[in-house]
């Protein structure tokens, strides 16, 4: 398996991806898949400021993982937000575990001090990831959404990836990191 950053190209392979849990699953909240183009839409605004990272195994995108805005007020420009999905046929087999062991460690880099994390409930799998890698519940929106005929709550967790309370300077986006930093943290997350 191999973890690289995503290309506008991998639109295809994401929304195969995405489509069945917006149609079949309260996963996410959406109700109509988005189209490839929207997909590759996505991935480059995504990639203009946070990471979106892919998980191959063979040449084929397995799984995907990305940071995105948590809130929009300017004091809320140390923390992101994180979305991870898997393949329905490489789940249980660790994809989620090593998307979030590269994912964590760039937006470390960048200078985020907060990563959110939402999944509606129940979701035992989604849970089980969060917290073997770090993250912590802090608090649960009830009946947050309606899909599929019903109302449906939504956990959310918090990872700190640096509590040391100093000022910190203002995240930088991926472009900023120095010269071959991200392939340094994606080649590192791999072990």
């Amino acid at each position: 398996m191999r973890i690289r950053l995503a290309r506008p190209t991998d639109a295809a392979a994401v929304q195969v991806i995405y489509a069945p849990i917006v149609t079949d699953t309260v996963i996410s909240f959406e109700l109509e898949p988005p189209t490839v183009e929207e997909m590759e839409r996505r991935i480059t605004e995504t990639l203009a400021e946070y990471p979106w990272l892919v998980a191959e195994r063979h040449d084929h995108v397995i799984g995907y993982a990305y940071g995105h805005r948590f809130a929009g007020r300017a004091a809320y420009a140390w923390s992101v937000e994180s979305s991870i999905y898997i393949a329905d046929n490489a789940r249980g087999q660790g994809v989620g575990r090593r998307l979030y062991d590269a994912l964590l460690p760039v937006l470390r880099a960048q200078g985020y001090q907060q990563v959110f994390a939402g999944a509606t409930l129940p979701n035992p799998a989604s849970v089980a990831l969060h917290e073997r890698v770090g993250f912590r519940p802090v608090g649960i929106y009830r009946r947050a959404g309606w899909k599929f005929g019903a109302w449906h709550d939504v956990g959310m967790w918090q990872l700190a990836l640096d509590d040391d309370g100093a000022e910190p300077s203002p995240p930088r986006r991926l472009e900023a990191l120095p010269p071959g930093a991200l392939e340094r943290l994606l080649v590192g997350s791999a072990r």
